[in-house]
């Protein structure tokens, strides 16, 4: 298989993804036994709440000091000192400081650390991850009335992998409505899964919330759930005005995906995400940089 790479932002540049259990992945999508078990077991939400437990375990905290060397973590971001820690999991939903993530002045920002794909009309795509794959808002959204409202609209797709902070927040100012949860299996969202169906986007279980804005119209916010992801969890309060910005909620263990989708003619997307994106190559940034502005 292809190694996965990016664009980052920071350092303008084409870099390696360093995966996380890379070799599992390849052997569950990619070898026809792996095949087998991913069906019988792997995709079941019963295997990633095995796997979340075990992350809370103390015994896990052992692993939070090769991890941070291995991925060359900047622990000087952490709210808390990595000795702080519980376990595993109390390190992988860490909170940081402030000044570590800054708030771009612009009307919408990326709502989480990750590599990022970016639509100005997510339902003209015809290549996500693989050629002739194409994005199915009406599965995705799970409501008929509400696909309605987002048809053809500009969608962004944020790809946490494990090493990424893994706290998600709102992209702009608005009101958040509840949360709607749509349950499913737990396919890994990994490119190497990806890119053999896509679908795992509106087959896995999500969460789903809607964002009245002064001046975007009705945001979409979606939280994809994924293998080994044991919770999705929502720290928000429905009916309260928020600001850009704002926590949403986390992830605890495992990589996962935000989307993002704007009703047709609300926004005007990056240039830089608009132009990897264009080509199938993901753009690396931060929580709170610029994701675009209103049209």
């Amino acid at each position: 298989m292809e190694p996965i790479t990016f664009f980052n932002r920071y350092t303008n540049s084409i870099e390696t993804e360093q995966v996380y259990g890379e070799s599992f992945l390849k052997w569950a999508y990619g070898n026809p036994l792996g095949k087998i078990a991913l069906h019988a077991f792997v995709k079941r939400p019963f295997f990633s709440s095995w796997y979340g437990k075990r992350m809370n375990a103390p015994k896990t905290k052992e692993k939070i000091a090769p991890f941070i060397l291995d991925y060359q973590m900047d622990a000087d971001d952490f709210l808390d000192t990595p000795e702080s820690f519980r376990h595993f999991n109390d390190f992988f939903y860490r909170k940081l400081k402030p000044a570590a993530r800054p708030i771009a002045d612009s009307d919408i920002v990326f709502p989480a650390d990750g590599r990022h794909l970016g639509f100005q009309n997510a339902e003209e795509v015809s290549g996500v991850f693989l050629k002739g794959q194409k994005w199915d808002l009406h599965a995705l959204i799970g409501d008929a009335k509400l696909y309605e409202q987002f048809k053809n609209g500009s969608l962004v797709l944020s790809r946490l992998c494990p090493v990424d902070y893994h706290r998600f927040h709102f992209p702009c100012d608005g009101t958040p409505s509840e949360t709607r949860l749509i349950n499913g299996p737990l396919f890994s969202v990994s490119p190497i899964a990806l890119r053999q169906n896509l679908a795992y986007m509106w087959e896995n279980k999500r969460t789903c919330t809607v964002l009245d804005t002064p001046d975007l119209g009705r945001v979409l916010i979606l939280e994809i759930g994924a293998t080994c992801v044991g919770s999705i969890l929502q720290t928000y309060k429905a009916g309260t005005p928020i600001s850009k910005g704002a926590e949403k909620g986390y992830f605890a263990f495992g990589g996962s995906t935000t989307i993002t989708i704007f009703q047709e003619g609300k926004v005007q997307l990056a240039d830089d995400l608009l132009k990897h994106s264009a080509v199938q190559q993901e753009l690396y940034a931060k929580m709170g940089d610029m994701m675009g502005t209103s049209l």
